[in-house]
């Protein structure tokens, strides 16, 4: 559906994109995350060309944008429906009139449009704010007259810039919910710009994290929840989970250890977040496990555990613990206690 070849953008010698590789395939959506000046919202103007690049190809269902006519991209641009943070939509006009907007010069008849307008209202669960003006909404119901108006042109591809930034958390999950649903049932192609890595765990199935212009990092959002492999990506995960934040509360207010006492995080991933394995740990190895502080959680669907423990056991045993639960799936890392185990 999308792919960016060798993407830079260049302002006067800032360089906002640096040489980015991207794949889209049809039906994904796709996160791209970073903090603030990462360039992820200049990356994400560039598949419709609101932002030229500077070096680099554009092919989004098939052709090349960049050879393409003003005319021809004119067109073109009508299959990529676009949402953004502050919504956008036209103050002076009602809200069924923002959704017509779009569609104002098309072959259909004024009837047709207005049926397809109010169908795409109620499919965003606002048909009843139809005669009503944006002022008069929510920020919620404001972003889901925008999603509607960005669907009327019958898109393969929306892409969505900070949708969700200004909105509290109850309504972003609705929002998302419902960019889901737009997803699966219209079969349209989402790519989502954020800084909230909660978003990427609610809704996206792969997702790619950007610094300082560049992809850093990238796969399945399993992949990188599980297993975040560069530190941005790790504060971003911890940070969504709370995880580290968690760790040094224990830290700080656990009592102390034992002689044959440690602190240990364990993550679990797949089948292993469900399976009695502290369980068998002590049944294996006699090693006992307070459990601190924990959560399960899915991630498309994958259960991913992770657990701050404690555990107590003879020395040997207490080193033997991490092999053990790898073989059960299991990541233990020991973050303190007996240093002969560190």
């Amino acid at each position: 559906m999308i792919e960016l070849k060798n993407i830079t953008v260049d302002f006067d010698h800032v360089i906002a994109v640096d040489d980015v590789d991207i794949t889209i395939e049809k039906g994904d959506v796709y996160g791209i995350v970073g903090f603030s000046g990462a360039g992820k919202s200049t990356l994400v103007r560039t598949i419709n060309l609101l932002q030229r690049p500077t070096v680099g190809e554009v092919h989004v269902l098939g052709e090349n944008l960049m050879e393409l006519s003003p005319k021809a991209l004119r067109e073109k641009r009508k299959e990529i429906g676009m949402i953004f943070q502050n919504f956008n939509l036209l103050s002076h006009r009602t809200v069924l009139d923002n959704v017509l907007y779009p569609i104002r010069k098309s072959a259909l008849s004024k009837e047709e449009k207005r049926t397809k307008a109010l169908r795409l209202l109620k499919l965003v669960g606002i048909e009843e704010k139809a005669d009503h003006y944006p002022n008069q909404l929510s920020g919620g119901q404001q972003q889901r007259c925008a999603i509607a108006r960005s669907l009327a042109s019958d898109p393969s591809i929306l892409l969505c810039d900070e949708a969700t930034s200004a909105l509290d958390p109850k309504t972003t999950k609705q929002i998302l919910k419902l960019l889901k649903t737009v997803n699966e049932e219209l079969g349209i192609t989402i790519v989502i710009i954020t800084h909230q890595m909660e978003v990427v765990k609610e809704i996206c199935n792969k997702c790619a994290i950007m610094q300082e212009g560049k992809i850093i990092e990238r796969g399945s959002t399993l992949e990188i929840f599980s297993q975040p492999k560069t530190p941005l990506a790790k504060e971003f995960v911890e940070t969504s989970t709370d995880y580290g934040e968690t760790l040094e509360k224990v830290r700080k207010n656990l009592i102390r250890l034992k002689e044959n006492e440690v602190l240990a995080t364990i993550r679990y991933v797949g089948e292993s977040a469900t399976e009695p394995t502290i369980h068998q740990l002590y049944e294996t190895l006699g090693v006992t496990t307070n459990i601190l502080a924990g959560n399960i959680e899915l991630i498309t669907g994958t259960p991913v555990g992770n657990l701050i423990v404690s555990l107590e056991g003879k020395r040997e045993n207490l080193k033997a613990a991490k092999e053990f639960m790898a073989s059960k799936g299991a990541n233990l890392n020991i973050v303190g206690g007996i240093h002969g185990v560190l």
